[in-house]
């Protein structure tokens, strides 16, 4: 075979890096693919974390992308609980913690994000978490089934899903839950303030307490346990845990140290990458939570945090390895579910960008669609316990067409009608 004698190597054992091995094999690639995982575990999806697996709902094999058996079947050499250390783009090698050195023809960056850190005193104190890996959910699965059987009190630093969803996972476990957000509302940044404030009554019915514009300034305990945790505006909450859920940073250090471009932080950060999701190396390639890549349709430098990046971002940069003819433009989507309510976003409407949220259906039965809107163009739509629409409210986004705002706000005109 002609690519029998290349090797491609992915770095990144997520849902990105392990869909791109599977890409690689289902186009035909007949050389080597190894894959490199600095966890133990074989590679897994991340929403079940915080919603399925940490309510106790979804067994822990459920969270996993492939049986173990797959790997081995499909001739994938995988590397697990080993990290890449570093890049040598000029040798085309990559060596790992335990010193073995590997070529590659391809690369794939697909090394995701980690949880940004509180930069506060107490944080060394056995009660404070994050939750990005399984690790992470299973210590704090059982840390709120604790908390529950014994009325104790979690701070969840940061409004955002998230907060919000182990805020929900917390009360169904019977914890105490007080959320701490800077903004006015929680998800202000994302869904501003009019939906915002949607989910602090669904949570505040639920139990939770919330202190917006506030910061926690110190996590106070003794003997190495949590107490209470304090905030910039003089208020203390009695705290037996604390979860630092205030967003996630792009690993970059690899790429950073071997030269290629990135994005600063203040435009989202991560790798640069282009339609094709390669970088400023033409064979290296980056894709998942890590890269940073021009979205056509939104004429914008985005990098998006969500499943479906992943799922869809590792097979077009596996086919772009290959030499296929690929242009990477998804409509960013993402989903969540907390209490009763599922919801379902697709698009980008940051704040500033739209004009009018324009809502079809009863908000206040939180059965609804919202459609976030620019000059009569839809952005961005969040479909609310109304369900099999994405589609049309994502070719609406697609169109960018303008639409009749009394037409889309009237449920009994269907989407499709409003396509052109």
């Amino acid at each position: 075979m002609v690519d029998a004698d290349q090797t491609f190597v992915i770095v990144g054992g997520g849902l990105a890096g392990a869909k791109a091995a599977e890409t690689l094999r289902a186009e035909g690639f007949h050389g080597r693919v190894i894959l490199i995982c600095d966890e133990r575990d074989h590679p897994y999806e991340r929403p079940p974390l915080s919603k399925g697996y940490l309510l106790g709902k979804e067994e822990r094999d459920s969270v996993f992308v492939h049986e173990p058996a797959w790997y081995a079947r499909n001739d994938i050499e995988l590397h697990l609980g080993l990290p890449v250390v570093a890049l040598d783009r000029r040798s085309k090698t990559v060596r790992l913690g335990d010193g073995t050195v590997v070529r590659y023809d391809k690369l794939l960056l697909a090394t995701g994000a980690e949880p940004r850190r509180l930069d506060i005193p107490g944080t060394d104190l056995v009660g404070v978490h994050h939750l990005r890996r399984l690790a992470h959910a299973e210590r704090l699965k059982g840390v709120l089934a604790s908390l529950g059987r014994d009325n104790g009190h979690l701070v969840i630093a940061g409004g955002g899903w998230i907060g919000l969803e182990v805020a929900a996972a917390a009360r169904e476990y019977g914890a105490e839950v007080t959320v701490v957000e800077p903004e006015p509302t929680p998800l202000h940044g994302v869904l501003g303030p009019e939906l915002g404030n949607l989910f602090a009554e669904l949570h505040r019915e639920h139990g939770v307490r919330f202190h917006f514009g506030a910061r926690l300034t110190e996590i106070t305990g003794q003997d190495g346990m949590v107490l209470a945790a304090r905030t910039d505006d003089g208020e203390e909450h009695l705290a037996h845990d604390v979860l630092a859920a205030i967003g996630a940073a792009p690993r970059v250090g690899l790429a950073e140290a071997a030269g290629l471009e990135l994005v600063d932080r203040a435009h989202g950060g991560g790798i640069a990458v282009d339609a094709q999701l390669r970088t400023s190396d033409p064979d290296i390639h980056a894709a998942g939570d890590v890269a940073a890549f021009h979205h056509v349709l939104f004429d914008t430098r985005l990098r998006v945090e969500h499943w479906a990046n992943a799922l869809n971002g590792g097979p077009a940069a596996a086919r772009a390895m290959l030499g296929r003819d690929v242009t990477y433009d998804r409509v960013p989507y993402f989903f969540s579910d907390q209490y009763d309510l599922g919801m379902e976003y697709s698009g980008w409407a940051p704040p500033g960008s739209y004009d009018e949220v324009v809502i079809r259906g009863d908000a206040g039965k939180r059965e609804f669609i919202a459609f976030w809107m620019k000059d009569d163009r839809v952005l961005a739509g969040m479909n609310v316990n109304v369900w099999d629409v994405t589609e049309p409210i994502q070719r609406l986004i697609r169109s960018r067409a303008r639409v009749d705002t009394e037409a889309l706000a009237d449920p009994h005109v269907p989407l499709e009608n409003l396509v052109p």
